[in-house]
């Protein structure tokens, strides 16, 4: 009799384990912050018609741009970079578009790091301050988003910078145009700790 309540207590445990999920992946805490607040926060900001125009007017310019171009683009502006000689970053910087997104940054309080916008073929339009490079076609960024088609928001691993010590992520979205068709991206570089 015992030993038919063992098997029975074994078959019991296995049904039920069998019959509970697998824990899903969680993802780690500061990721539903940065979303919620990128949603209600960011999304907004380059919801403004300053912000569609200027990418709109440069994916014109640069509608059949070569893979070659986009490479000598970005050689050119990570050269300035590292130079100093900056003739490309400070025109970049000069434009309206980033005028504007340079003072929702200031406006943040310190929670936005750095804000940027990029064309169809991730090549930047607009940035609140000087980024490392100008294409951002090859890196996950764009790769999750607007190369996926994807309206989620892709929240990258947060690291703590260096200089400042703080906390960062950076999360990232597609933009889509009046007509619904994707135009961009926008990028937000945020400080976890002061959210």
């Amino acid at each position: 009799m015992t030993r038919w309540r063992y098997v029975g207590m074994i078959a019991a445990a296995a049904i039920l384990f069998h019959s509970t999920p697998y824990p899903a992946y969680s993802e780690p805490a500061y990721v539903s912050v940065v979303r919620e607040y990128v949603e209600k926060r960011i999304k907004p900001i380059i919801a403004a018609p300053i912000v569609h125009k200027a990418i709109e007017e440069q994916n014109a310019k640069f509608g059949d741009v070569s893979d070659m171009d986009v490479r000598v683009l970005d050689n050119t502006y990570r050269s300035e970079i590292q130079t100093g000689q900056w003739q490309m970053v400070k025109g970049l910087l000069g434009k309206p578009v980033s005028r504007y997104l340079k003072s929702k940054q200031d406006d943040s309080q310190g929670t936005i790091v750095e804000i940027f916008v990029a064309d169809r073929h991730g090549l930047n339009v607009g940035q609140s301050v000087a980024t490392t490079d100008y294409w951002q076609g090859d890196e996950d960024k764009f790769l999750k988003t607007f190369a996926r088609g994807s309206d989620e928001v892709f929240i990258d691993r947060a690291e703590r910078d260096e200089q400042t010590q703080l906390l960062e992520t950076q999360a990232s979205f597609m933009i889509r145009g009046d007509d619904g068709q994707p135009i961009g991206i926008a990028t937000v570089t945020i400080a976890i700790d002061a959210l």
